[in-house]
């Protein structure tokens, strides 16, 4: 988050001057970039029987790799203060690895996420202003799909067998968000944006056993949108 915000700071800093882009009510906005998803780790121990090796102090866990994609999103100006919006994005591709007892064993699956949001936002300053920070409250749909386990997976639940399957739950939950644009010219600006989600999920394997995680994921992103 840090490196967003000085790339707020120094953008606001040393934008020329010249028109403004105004975020007016009845305004549309679109813009394309690039999204980052990045959660947390590592999960709980994976359920009994759990691939737990006594000389140490941890069950079977996992950690779920962060991902980017292109990204961007619509805005409409409700009011010269009140917007929503609506992220739009590639689905994330998430690698899952081997923690705790299993750490080491490498990439042990993967699952695609598309995280479906709509945005209420608070535009601060006036709707003319070059530099207009915002806050966001969101409801979100975490869409998890495509989900596979690896060979290494199969290997450490399922010796011998056949391979073994993964299914991460999918869920609602609030995003809050920070974000900021510049205004380049009239019609043409920079968004930033951070929001962090508390997200609880739990994968299933088809062996029986399961795990939760607590991935509280971040999102960062930046993109160029026109206004009209």
């Amino acid at each position: 988050m840090k490196y967003q915000l000085k790339f707020i700071a120094v953008a606001a800093a040393f934008l020329a001057a010249g028109s403004v882009c105004a975020q007016s009510a009845g305004s549309w906005m679109v813009r394309a970039g690039v999204t980052t998803v990045a959660p947390v780790g590592p999960s709980e121990n994976l359920s009994a029987p759990s691939l737990y090796i006594p000389d140490t102090s941890t069950g079977s866990q996992t950690n779920t790799g962060s991902n980017t994609q292109l990204g961007g999103g619509v805005t409409y100006m409700y009011t010269d203060n009140i917007s929503v919006d609506v992220p739009l994005a590639l689905p994330f591709k998430h690698k899952l690895y081997g923690a705790g007892a299993i750490e080491g064993v490498g990439q042990i699956g993967e699952v695609q996420a598309l995280p479906m949001t709509v945005f209420l936002q608070y535009r601060f300053l006036e709707a003319s202003a070059k530099f207009r920070p915002y806050v966001g409250l969101g409801a979100t749909y975490a869409y998890f799909f495509n989900e596979q386990g690896s060979g290494v997976l199969t290997a450490l639940t399922n010796p011998g067998g056949p391979p073994t399957k993964i299914s991460v739950e999918s869920k609602f939950i609030i995003t809050p968000q920070i974000g900021a644009t510049l205004a380049l010219d009239s019609k043409w600006f920079v968004d930033v944006f951070y929001s962090k989600s508390r997200l609880k999920t739990r994968t299933t394997l088809s062996t029986g056993q399961t795990v939760d995680a607590a991935l509280d994921p971040a999102s960062y992103g930046i993109a160029i949108g026109f206004k009209f």
